[in-house]
């Protein structure tokens, strides 16, 4: 039987017209091993009921591990009442759908604190956050934390803000890790060389762990690094460059880890990315020091 591909390699697919339908033609156009979706409006509060025979289908898609992403309002560390409830009802929702398609994680922004300062903001998600936790059955995904680009009074920018973060959760079992690559960079992780990457994924392993790190959003930027801006580009067409994502096939705190592009599609480029990917998982040398065979 052949074995899986060490850090499958995919994009996030659309969606609308079926989860199946739609999402698995664009997959397979693309040549993914792993998918993220969406099962929710992403800029909506509205939490639609899953249609079946998609889920089914989606499902026996054992081949292709399935992500989601949660809706882009949530904001668990929200000074508004009316948006806290919103946020954590879209999450539980979200939650059970990905149960329901046998996603492997929820990615879920961490939000930002809107005014008042980073530790307020924290102690409002771990009153939010944690109850959902403790209410997870055993057959629901993890919870995805994913770092952002560091604008306004966001509540996790860096790799060393993850701490305070899982800190304010208890370092819960049913919390994982999401990086952003496009995020690092914004946030100030100048991970624009082999080195500077190294560095990011040495310093994750230190301070949080690698057993937490469970997908990376595998994207360039075209935005600087420090700028905290949140702007995506195809692989090798932003300011980090195609080669520094090599280093996410080999390193220990990556190994193994799903890879995701979320670049600008649709099918054409999204398949070019996906491609470079995989050019560079074939150059990197496995745990033995051999070349890799994955495609």
């Amino acid at each position: 039987m052949a074995h899986p591909p060490r850090c499958p390699v995919g994009a996030h697919v659309p969606v609308s017209g079926g989860l199946a339908r739609r999402g698995l033609p664009y997959a397979d156009a693309v040549e993914a091993e792993v998918v993220q979706v969406f099962v929710t409006n992403p800029r909506g509060w509205a939490c639609p009921p899953g249609v079946p025979e998609q889920d089914a289908l989606l499902r026996a898609r054992v081949d292709l591990p399935v992500f989601v992403h949660a809706c882009y309002l949530i904001n668990l560390g929200s000074p508004d009442d009316e948006v806290a409830a919103k946020s954590v009802a879209s999450l539980e929702h979200t939650l059970r759908r990905g149960a329901q398609i046998g996603a492997r994680g929820v990615v879920v922004h961490t939000g930002s604190a809107v005014r008042g300062g980073r530790a307020a903001g924290l102690e409002r998600v771990r009153a939010r956050l944690l109850p959902v936790l403790e209410a997870l059955g055993s057959d629901a995904p993890p919870v995805l934390l994913e770092p952002m680009a560091g604008q306004g009074q966001v509540l996790c920018a860096t790799v060393d803000d993850l701490v305070a973060y899982l800190d304010a959760l208890d370092g819960h079992p049913g919390v994982g890790v999401c990086l952003d690559t496009a995020h690092m960079y914004g946030a100030g992780h100048d991970i624009s060389t082999r080195a500077g990457m190294r560095a990011m994924l040495d310093r994750f392993g230190e301070v949080v762990g690698a057993d937490r790190l469970r997908l990376v959003h595998a994207n360039d930027s075209a935005a600087p690094c420090g700028s905290r801006r949140d702007r995506h580009a195809g692989i090798g067409s932003g300011h980090i460059g195609a080669e520094p994502f090599a280093e996410l096939f080999t390193h220990p705190v990556s190994a193994g880890v799903p890879l995701v592009v979320e670049t600008p599609g649709p099918e054409g480029p999204h398949a070019r990315d996906v491609a470079t990917l995989k050019r560079l998982r074939a150059g990197a040398p496995d745990r033995s020091g051999a070349s890799s065979t994955a495609p």
